[in-house]
């Protein structure tokens, strides 16, 4: 009998204060209100009730299957991203996206139509990869409410903040933004 293979984990939380593998270097209001300063950040999975009390914030996110996404362009991004916590991406950025009521009135076809055909999301990450990695965790699968709807994580080596500062600008000059109502972002260093 084969043992069953270990669950991977799916609910992550994200919680500035005063201790955490990541440093907050600045924290940026894109659209919308600021998060609180904190000096950094941790980052964990599973149970997270004990720590909530000491934090100055908490975003909680879960990796969920791809949307959006057609097959092809799902293996182009398979094929060309490394993964998180490589030695030399000793940089990252959490952003945290809300998008407004218009936009979740759309359907899902919709929806991708933006996403994809009019704004070209992937083709545009596809540019950037595999030097700036990313993981995407969705707020509107949980079963509270919280205030985003997207944490995406990001890191990368310090030698490709250019690269990532490009990637943001053109992210940010879609279509797909003109329905985001609040954006965050938070810049960290890896702690020592």
């Amino acid at each position: 009998m084969q043992a069953p293979t270990p669950a991977v984990p799916r609910l992550f939380h994200f919680a500035a204060g005063d201790h955490g593998q990541w440093r907050i270097e600045k924290i940026l209001p894109v659209i919308g209100e600021t998060l609180a300063l904190a000096p950094k950040l941790a980052i964990s999975s599973g149970d997270f009730s004990a720590a909530a009390d000491k934090s100055t914030w908490v975003l909680h996110g879960k990796t969920s299957n791809d949307r959006y996404v057609e097959r092809a362009e799902k293996t182009q991004l398979q094929n060309r991203q490394e993964g998180l916590g490589r030695a030399h991406a000793t940089c990252a950025a959490l952003i945290p996206i809300r998008k407004n009521a218009a936009w979740w009135a759309l359907t899902q076809d919709e929806r991708r139509a933006i996403f994809e055909e009019k704004s070209h999301h992937t083709e545009i990450g596809l540019k950037y990869l595999p030097e700036i990695a990313r993981k995407l965790h969705h707020c509107r699968d949980l079963d509270a409410d919280q205030p985003f709807d997207f944490l995406t994580w990001f890191e990368y080596a310090p030698e490709h903040t250019a690269a990532f500062e490009d990637l943001l600008v053109a992210l940010r000059e879609t279509l797909e933004w003109k329905y985001v109502d609040w954006e965050v972002d938070v810049r960290l260093i890896r702690a020592s």
